[in-house]
């Protein structure tokens, strides 16, 4: 049973065809993934389908009085609301049936009246089949699950990082329990063990649901239908994402036969028109010509860019280029107990540890961009780093990412920093688009080629591969791999590292004295 039909779905954003005349259905058990490269159209997508824009043209037909989830990150948080509360606002509807039943039984107190006193009874069997008196432990499952326990369920809402922000806004969705749920990036601020968490509830779920995640062992495990945006055509495939995949490079090998054939072919009935159009055969050669006139053509193949990433690096004369000693990271409170390690001049370093620990608390002190609470970095002469942060803030979100880079580099020309941004695979379109309207892979290939324009010895990589698509993801592990240096990461995506190319892998959780 379909819950959900899209049918001649056009969308162009400034001067990109997003999608053309493009239809699809979501049956009632699709667990449904959405991939393609970034800039395709994946994000606004889900925006279409929640009513946020309004499509160019087609038409999007929801099942009637269906429950829809939608993780929105922009959701208003109250300030002065603990985290606790916020969840507990996953069930106002159960709250609201509470209070009334109260109200009755109140009422029945002061007029004892059997049809009351029967109402009552009838809501009380609603909040006990909706399991409502088990509310704290759901609460305590999912926060659990989500790594919220870690943050504490009395931690004001309006005190939260942006990935700790995303967390219980995600935690909340899960909750509800809808009948259809659209996340956008739901991994994206989550560690290995949440994902693990994540991927057992969505197995489990007998709703239907569209995912967006760049995160391919993720989808593989959580879905049995891919949608594939690319080319301004959108492709449902069944089946697992390797299924899928592999399903769309038969299904292009086959499609380039027969474009190469037909091609072929007219180029062997133009030569015969130019050849006999004023002869003694032209009967024959304008009837050719009608032909190819009414010919429906194959569109011919997009060319899609792909990027070439290298990072450019400043030779240091150090073995060791970073002490950290009996080092303390926090704000007010340490995150951590005093933490010991160094970093060599050509040692990949992979840091782990549960969401919220304070990783990037971690990276930002030895960058000296927090004080330590107490103990020290020490960092070799001539030591540079290049830092890549998760977060994607801008100080001046309505630049492009060419004025972002000519503010940064007033010595270098438009032609060389257009350059740099081509190889992150940016089109000329969207170097010249402001960087609030770019979609997340767009803006992390921005600060890709902002770490390509300056000479590093040290690179800190804090989760580089949110929001980046797979082909990019492999441009930057190449790219990681032949940088002579050091390197520092932190990444969820576990697939992105392994022993091969990382020297040393650090569960922060364990550097304790």
């Amino acid at each position: 049973m379909s819950v959900l039909t899209l049918t001649g779905l056009s969308q162009r954003f400034l001067d990109k065809q997003l999608y053309q005349d493009a239809s699809f259905q979501v049956n009632q058990a699709d667990h449904l993934g959405v991939v393609g490269q970034n800039g395709v159209g994946k994000s606004t997508l889900i925006k279409i389908l929640t009513g946020g824009l309004e499509p160019d043209a087609g038409k999007v037909v929801w099942q009637k009085h269906l429950h829809i989830g939608y993780l929105d990150q922009y959701v208003n948080l109250h300030p002065g609301q603990t985290v606790g509360e916020f969840l507990h606002t996953a069930f106002a509807a159960l709250y609201a049936k509470e209070a009334k039943m109260n109200q009755i039984y109140a009422d029945y107190a002061e007029n004892p009246d059997d049809e009351l006193l029967s109402k009552a009874g009838t809501i009380q069997e609603e909040l006990e089949a909706a399991e409502f008196y088990d509310v704290d432990t759901k609460i305590d499952t999912v926060a659990t699950g989500l790594g919220l326990d870690a943050i504490g369920l009395d931690h004001p809402v309006d005190a939260l990082s942006g990935g700790q922000r995303s967390k219980i806004i995600l935690a909340k969705l899960l909750l509800e329990k809808p009948d259809m749920l659209l996340l956008d990036e739901p991994t994206n601020y989550l560690d290995v063990s949440h994902i693990a968490w994540l991927t057992d509830w969505l197995q489990s779920f007998e709703g239907a649901f569209i995912v967006i995640s760049h995160d391919y062992d993720f989808l593989e495990n959580v879905t049995n239908a891919i949608l594939d945006i690319e080319f301004g055509q959108i492709t449902k495939y069944t089946g697992s994402l390797h299924q899928a995949m592999r399903q769309k490079e038969a299904d292009h090998e086959t499609y380039m036969k027969a474009y190469a054939k037909q091609q072929a072919q007219i180029q062997k009935q133009e030569a015969f028109i130019r050849r006999f159009k004023a002869g003694t055969r032209s009967t024959a050669a304008r009837s050719r010509e009608k032909q190819l006139a009414h010919l429906e053509r194959l569109t011919p193949p997009g060319n899609r860019a792909h990027a070439h990433l290298a990072f450019p690096y400043q030779e240091v004369q150090s073995q060791v280029l970073v002490y950290v000693n009996d080092l303390v990271v926090g704000y007010d409170q340490p995150l951590l107990a005093p933490i010991n390690f160094s970093i060599a001049k050509d040692e990949v370093i992979a840091l782990s540890g549960f969401n919220g620990i304070g990783k990037s608390t971690l990276l930002k002190t030895i960058l000296g961009q927090l004080p330590a609470l107490g103990g020290d970095v020490a960092i070799a002469d001539n030591v540079v780093f290049g830092y890549f942060e998760q977060e994607l803030d801008w100080a001046i979100p309505k630049q492009t990412p060419l004025q972002y880079l000519m503010g940064k580099y007033p010595a270098l020309s438009q032609r060389p920093l257009r350059q740099v941004l081509a190889r992150t695979a940016l089109t000329r379109e969207e170097m010249d688009k402001p960087l609030q309207m770019l979609s997340g892979g767009e803006q992390s290939k921005v600060k890709l080629a902002d770490l390509m324009l300056t000479p590093s010895n040290i690179l800190i990589m804090d989760e580089p591969t949110n929001h980046l698509d797979d082909d990019t993801k492999r441009a930057l592990q190449d790219a990681l791999r032949s940088y002579p240096g050091a390197v520092v990461l932190v990444s969820h995506e576990t697939g992105f590292y392994d022993d091969s190319w990382v020297d040393t892998q650090i569960n922060i959780e364990n550097l304790r004295r």
